[in-house]
């Protein structure tokens, strides 16, 4: 499943549109002029073209499939107590120390906004629990506990 919320899942479409109507045609151009100019093997122009050419066109397949695969969530409908996907939640450190973090899908984590993956192993403590309830993360620098403080949908 690949959940993504409709701000993410914009951000895909846009990405595609610009490559397949924009970068991709003008490449296209450059490259077909390129070819013209004689001996390939040489031709920077060409050979730097192609292999954009084909960069771009694994980038299209795989947004392609990830819209077509994508379940969008809207954060913004959700309702409830409980630790969700697009929840925006609020937790305190046992060291102390608060942390807010929104649950999006994989292709919008953003570490600097603290948006983090469905299917990170933060999430995964959150998702489920309600305000009050203690969570107990592993990660490599030791395990971390916490206490949930809030949940918003936004």
């Amino acid at each position: 499943m690949n959940y993504i919320t409709p701000e993410g899942f914009n951000k895909l479409q846009e990405e595609f549109r610009v490559l397949f109507n924009e970068e991709r045609p003008k490449l296209v151009e450059t490259v077909a002029w390129a070819a013209g100019n004689g001996d390939r093997s040489e031709n920077g122009d060409y050979i730097y073209g192609k292999k954009r050419l084909r960069e771009i066109d694994s980038r299209l397949l795989f947004l392609r499939d990830r819209i077509e695969s994508a379940q969008v969530v809207d954060p913004k409908t959700l309702t409830g107590d409980k630790v969700v996907f697009g929840a925006t939640v609020t937790i305190e450190q046992e060291e102390g120390g608060k942390k807010i973090y929104q649950i999006v899908g994989e292709d919008e984590i953003d570490p600097a906004k603290n948006r983090i993956s469905w299917k990170s192993p933060m999430a995964k403590a959150l998702l489920g629990k309600s305000a009050g309830d203690e969570i107990e993360i592993d990660r490599p620098a030791g395990v971390l506990y916490a206490e949930i403080m809030k949940i918003v949908f936004k």
